[in-house]
This record gives structure tokens, sequence and C-alpha cells, in this order.
């Protein structure tokens, strides 16, 4: 549950401890004070979830704790309550960040309607939090096709959507199985609720338990406060497990109990919380030859498999990749600011020619790269691809364009008129400096181009020693 631990702030001792013995029914853990510096002892000791806060107390205004409180970096909700409740008073609170102000005296249902509805709030502060830092570069991405395993695709994730199986997706590095899970979602009756993305590949194994479960205070050395997990986040809508296969042995036994029981604790904790998630997982290995192996739980790999969907690579559908090609070359001429007009014939022909081991994703690095090296309102040609012998054509063409320095024959395959094959090491030297020249000395656009990281560009730079490397570094 999002609210965990409340303070009842009230001097009457009868309204007090009806209050602790209702929340306490409730399951919440609950400390109570009767003045304004007891709470401040117990805010001091630990976080807390919310607070229940009358308006007059022996030592002070209950409203001039409220307005300490949003100076804190984890701060509770404050719900108000007061005997003498008025417009003014309630308005006054409200200005002050309470979450809600009550008239005393208020019945359980009262109480039980500002506890939903501060439960409902805290989750929805947290998700948002969680997906404002979460890289989500698919989110806007559809899945694109009229090849006949697309349109079967398309009528398998209708008929399953509805439903609330679990779900693997299986299919090659590149393929969209994340676009494929975000269509489950999309259609599915939890729609309006969470959709929490899980990559399993990319959590050190250390944390990946915490990332799953969450994690009390103290739990190990950096827990300074209580953490709530991925699985927390996505109650009541949905959780994606990408790449699944990555995870130990230790949290698929853990994983295990949530598919079984739909209840989890977090690390370090004993308190047992429920959860009402749907689980959907992608893999691009075989996992049944993980088993095999025994690298995965053959229990887990039956509860994960109860709907499997399995996504075709891009060389099983070729006549998709045009209208791929011609989607993704209009995404990156919006994205770049660069006019293209299309695809040449030739262009497309050395797509089709292509195997594409890096299925979709591959494509569209691809295209983006020839949309970046196409000239101003032209179309893109095959020496735009950088795909086999086209990218020794490209790096040609670029020495020799207006504008730029020919260097001969240094910038193609072959090394001189004997027609001889330089290192492979070579020509990706050359390759690359080519590149740097075409991007007058920018590294950061050489390193786009090339579709490399600036990190890699800089240690093969330093690897050729380079000299124009220093003069470059300040056009970064």
């Amino acid at each position: 549950m999002p609210i965990e631990k409340i303070i009842v702030l009230e001097d009457d001792l009868v309204v007090r401890k009806n209050l602790e013995q209702q929340l306490r029914y409730k399951r919440y853990d609950v400390a109570s004070a009767n003045t304004l510096a007891a709470a401040q002892e117990l805010l001091s000791k630990d976080n807390f979830d919310l607070m229940i806060v009358d308006v007059r107390l022996p030592d002070g205004e209950g409203t001039e704790l409220l307005k300490q409180l949003q100076a804190r970096p984890v701060k509770p909700l404050v719900v108000m309550i007061s005997g003498f409740g008025t417009v003014d008073l309630a308005v006054e609170c409200m200005s002050n960040g309470a979450f809600t102000f009550l008239t005393k005296p208020f019945s359980p249902e009262q109480l039980a309607v500002t506890l939903k509805k501060a439960e409902e709030h805290t989750q929805l502060v947290k998700v948002n939090q969680f997906l404002s830092h979460a890289e989500d570069e698919e989110s806007g991405y559809e899945l694109l096709g009229h090849s006949k395993a697309i349109e079967q695709l398309r009528q398998l994730i209708r008929k399953v959507a509805r439903t609330q199986a679990t779900v693997l997706i299986q299919g090659e590095s590149g393929t969209g199985k994340e676009l494929v899970a975000r269509a489950l979602y999309r259609q599915s009756p939890r729609s309006s609720a969470p959709f929490i993305k899980v990559n399993c590949a990319a959590i050190p194994e250390n944390l990946i338990e915490s990332e799953f479960f969450g994690h009390e205070k103290g739990a190990f050395t950096g827990a300074l406060t209580k953490r709530e997990g991925r699985f927390e986040l996505a109650h009541g809508g949905t959780i994606l497990l990408d790449e699944i296969s990555e995870i130990s042995s230790t949290v698929q036994a853990k994983l295990l109990r949530v598919l079984q029981e739909r209840e989890l604790e977090r690390v370090g904790g004993n308190r047992t919380i429920k959860v009402d998630v749907r689980v959907i997982s992608t893999t691009n290995r075989h996992l049944e030859e993980s088993v095999a192996r025994k690298e995965f739980r053959q229990d887990l790999f039956f509860r994960l498999n109860v709907v499997p969907i399995l996504v075709a690579p891009l060389r099983e559908r070729r006549e998709d990749i045009q209208l791929l090609a011609d989607q993704f070359r209009q995404r990156f001429a919006r994205k770049h600011g660069i006019e293209v007009h299309g695809l040449s014939n030739a262009c497309n022909a050395a797509l089709q020619k292509h195997d594409w081991p890096g299925n979709v994703r591959e494509l569209q690095n691809v295209i983006e790269r020839a949309v970046i090296l196409c000239n101003e309102g032209g179309v893109l040609e095959p020496a735009h691809l950088g795909l086999g012998q086209s990218a020794a054509i490209t790096v040609a063409s670029m020495a020799s364009s207006p504008g730029g320095h020919s260097h001969g024959a240094s910038n193609g395959y072959t090394s001189s008129d004997t027609g001889e094959f330089p290192p492979l090491s070579e020509v990706e030297k050359r390759h690359i400096l080519a590149a740097l020249e075409q991007s007058k000395g920018n590294r950061t656009h050489a390193a786009k181009v090339l579709g490399i990281s600036i990190r890699t560009l800089r240690n093969k730079l330093n690897e050729y020693n380079y000299r124009g490397a220093d003069a470059s570094a300040a056009r970064d």
C-alpha cells in the first residue's frame, strides 16, 4: 500500500484513541502525539506517509506545523481536523499544503474515503516521479507493417489484451517486443492504470531485488529512506519485465511467489504487501533452452508463459521494410530539420538485400544516419545507408563531395592501384577520419553519423594518435 506510517496529532485523548483504533484496524502503523513538540520528535526519527493534525493544540497551532512540513525533502500528506471548522480555516489549511480538511466529529466512513483518496494520490505521485526519470523512447511508436506476420500479431494482441493473462513475448533483439507489450497495455482494461517497465538486463544484480520489491529504511548501506519497488508502483496496472532471462535464481524464486500469491515483502522488511498487477515479460533468448540448462526455473517459466507471443524477425517480413524505412525517414527528417523527399529505387533495393541481424532497431538507426548524411532536399541513396560496400562508397563520396577534400584511393576499400585490400582496422580508421572531416572536426556529430558513442570515438582517435583531436575537442 502507498501509505503505511501515520501520525495522529490530537490533544483530545478520546478522539486520539478512537483514530488510532480505526487506523490500526486498517493495518496502518500508527504513532500518536498530543503536542507539536512530540510530533516534531517523531518526524525527526522517521519518515511518515500521512499525518492527521488537529488545528488547535496545547503548544501552538497545527497550521504552523503544516507550514514547516512543506520545507522537508520527504513530506507526508496532511489531513487537518478541527471542531471549529469554518470555510476560512479550511481555505487557509489547503493553501498551506493540507491534503484535505475534516470537521469533527467525522464518521468512520468519512475517514475511510479520505484515506482511500490519499492512497490513490500518493501512488499517482510516486508513479509520476518514476516515469519522469524513465527513458521511454518508444512510447509514441506503433507496430507498423502490412505483412501477414504483423497482421496475425495484431489479431493476437487484440484477443489477449482484454484478458488478465500473463504474457511472455519472445523474439530477437530489435524486433519490437516492447511495442507489443505497450499495445497489450493500451488495449487492456488496465490502460488507465500505471504501466511500469523494468529492464532486468540494465539493473545491477545486487540492486534488482530492491528495484522489483522495494526496500525498508536501513535495509542496506545507502537505504536512507523507505522505497517502493516497481511491483508496488504498478499496483492496479501492468508491469513489463524486459529481458526476464537475466534475473538471478534468488530473484526468480521471489518473483515466483509474487506470480503465485500476488504478494511480496520489501528487502529488509517483514510486512506482507498485496499487489494486483498484470505481468508481461520479454526475452530475446529461448527460455526453454535456459530451463533445460537449469539457468531458469521451470516453474517460473510455466507461470510466465501462460500466453506466448513470438515476434518475427525483420528478414521474415521483408514486405514491411519499405514502409518502415519511409516512416523512419519522415520521423528523423522532422527530428533533425532536414528536408528529405524519399528513398530512391536503388536505396529500397539495397534495404531489401540486407539481412537485418539487428531487425527493426537496426533499420531505424540506418535510416537516421542516412537522413543526416543526405543533402537538403534530396532523396536517400545506397551511399547514405552504410550497408556492406555502401559504407566505402559513403566515405569516398563524402571525401570527394563539394566542400570536402578528396583523399584519392586512400578513402576506398583498396589501398592502391593494385586493388589489394587493407586490414579491416585500416578501413575502419579511414571511415572514422573521413566522417570526422565531413563533420568539420565536430566529434559529437561524427559519432552520430557513425552510429557510435562519443566515448568510443574518443578512444579510437586516441588509438590513432589523431593530431586534430585536441583542436576538435572545443567543437564537441
